[in-house]
């Protein structure tokens, strides 16, 4: 007779799954709750409640809605362009102006992608508009992405990657990419319904913002050689 203690069973994988799922449908909830509500007047129970778990799973997985808000940052940040993303966007491009395509386009199709339908482009927007602690560890990985872009603007400009007009060439190429980022979606379709925000258009805008950025930083640099104090 087989003894029961020799046949293999896989109950330790089907736990490790299960929870990796109760673990994932709280972040999904989070995500929906954090984006509708913010971080300040979301609770955990509703959390659970959405996630269809209790309210010590917020605790048991994530420590606390603290650390499960946080979860949720990252998550968004992934689901929508990382820093691993703009360095590969940039590999085999051997001029500033080509590089600077490749910024904007990577970031433009991720706006109009679906992540950016769901919770993932609300909760950033909330964050960038008010930060919170949550924002403080992902810091690094902004600098890295500023420091990229300050030698794209630096070469496009001829300056030094700390020189003054190459910081405020870095907030002009920003701006209109941090503004499609936080405004809500639904009301930025209302005002201006000819824009174009979908997959479809993202040939236009990449192309518009792209000219309309090294018109500007055209400018910068021909009055850095006529003024050149900052």
């Amino acid at each position: 007779m087989a003894r029961h203690g020799n046949i293999p069973t896989n109950s330790g994988g089907k736990r490790a799954a299960a929870q990796q799922s109760t673990r994932q449908r709280l972040l999904e909830a989070a995500g929906q709750v954090f984006a509708d509500k913010g971080f300040s007047d979301a609770t955990g129970k509703e959390i659970a409640v959405l996630a269809r778990t209790n309210s010590a799973a917020v605790n048991y997985y994530f420590g606390g809605i603290d650390e499960l808000y946080a979860a949720v940052i990252r998550e968004a940040r992934n689901r929508l362009v990382t820093t691993e993303d703009v360095v590969a966007a940039l590999a085999g491009k051997a001029d500033a102006k080509a590089k600077l395509e490749a910024v904007i386009g990577l970031i433009v199709r991720a706006i109009t992608s679906p992540a950016a339908s769901s919770w993932a482009i609300r909760v950033l927007g909330r964050e960038i508009v008010s930060p919170s602690p949550a924002l403080e560890p992902l810091r690094e990985d902004a600098m890295m992405r500023i420091g990229i872009m300050r030698g794209i603007v630096g070469e496009l400009i001829g300056l030094p990657e700390d020189h003054p007009a190459v910081t405020r060439g870095v907030i002009s190429v920003m701006a209109p990419i941090l503004l499609l980022l936080v405004f809500d979606r639904c009301m930025f379709r209302r005002m201006f319904p000819e824009f174009g925000l979908t997959p479809a258009d993202n040939a236009a805008v990449i192309r518009h913002l792209v000219q309309f950025a090294l018109a500007g930083l055209s400018a910068v640099a021909r009055d850095a050689q006529v003024n050149p104090q900052p």
